[in-house]
């Protein structure tokens, strides 16, 4: 696999982590004020940017933008099942499994060249 396929999954792995631990880390922090996460939010997702655009400016070309957006999407499901139970303690149970599963076989569609 040349750099031109792998640095863009390898970043959106990346902006994937900090994107993850903007929308839901906050939730182990219930007692804050609503303002001070919002503003703690935005400073994380200003870092997954820094990872996210270049992914998707590096990785046009060896990947359509759909094949991008779906590569996204499937890290996304990837990072979220580690955060959820590693950080959050929250079990994925079968339902959520099959849910994920079902989202991750439709990229198949994405990257088929009919």
């Amino acid at each position: 696999m040349s750099a031109s396929a792998w640095l863009p999954v390898v970043l959106l792995s990346v902006s994937n982590i900090f994107m993850t631990f903007a929308w839901y880390g906050h939730l182990k922090f219930k007692d804050q004020p609503l303002w001070t996460v919002v503003l703690l939010s935005w400073g994380i997702a200003l870092a997954e940017y820094c990872f996210a655009v270049p992914a998707n400016r590096f990785g046009h070309g060896t990947y359509s933008a759909a094949e991008l957006k779906t590569i996204q999407e499937v890290v996304t499901l990837c990072v979220f099942a580690v955060f959820s139970v590693s950080y959050l303690g929250e079990a994925i149970k079968w339902n959520h499994a099959v849910g994920f599963a079902l989202i991750a076989a439709g990229s198949f569609f994405v990257f088929q060249k009919w």
